[in-house]
């Protein structure tokens, strides 16, 4: 994989390659969208689903879930796409063999789950279908109507957002976990406030 302009940054353990700001960016957007992402997919779910209520409120959660969910995609098909053609640092070189394996396939296990859900939705949709947001215009259509099917969808995107959210977990665990127990900086490659400088 291709790594072009990695910077470099001097740390108390030397020299060691950080994310570039194009990385940390698309990074730290997403994580931004996806903590309220799921907190209103919850919310709107237990509203509709379990009160019952289908309001102006409801459909205005609805429609910020699913405007969410495009962008997610979108972003995270762009932050892929840079990611193969401008690569990423070397793994942080104090690190166990073991733990750059987990690691990666974590990262990618995340990017898969990133792509898959929000398509999972969109295709869910598409199909039942309920394409509009916010009252004011429709999301192409990427499938044909099919409302049984549509519910087979939310089905495995509900089941997707809950292992997103399990990588997430151990992903922030991991981290969390170099920062303060390993003392080194794999948190800092992402995040400059957190790196060990001389």
């Amino acid at each position: 994989m291709p790594r072009t302009n990695i910077p470099t940054v001097e740390t108390t353990s030397g020299a060691i390659e950080v994310y570039t700001p194009a990385a940390r960016a698309f990074h730290w957007i997403v994580v931004a969208l996806i903590a309220i992402q799921i907190p209103v997919g919850l919310y709107m779910t237990y509203r509709g689903g379990a009160l019952n209520i289908w309001d102006a409120t409801t459909n205005n959660l609805y429609s910020a879930h699913k405007l969410g969910g495009v962008i997610i995609l979108l972003l995270v098909i762009a932050r892929l796409a840079y990611r193969l053609t401008a690569g990423a640092p070397h793994p942080e070189p104090t690190i166990e063999p073991w733990q750059r394996v987990v690691s990666e396939i974590n990262h990618w296990a995340l990017y898969g789950l990133l792509l898959l859900v929000p398509i999972l939705g969109y295709l869910g949709v598409s199909m039942f279908p309920a394409l509009n947001l916010f009252g004011l215009f429709d999301l192409p259509a990427l499938a044909a109507p099919d409302k049984k099917m549509s519910e087979t969808l939310f089905e495995f995107h509900k089941l997707g957002a809950w292992a997103l959210l399990g990588l997430i977990a151990m992903h922030i665990g991991a981290a969390l976990y170099h920062y303060f127990i390993r003392k080194d900086n794999v948190l800092g490659r992402m995040l400059s406030s957190a790196l060990r400088k001389p």
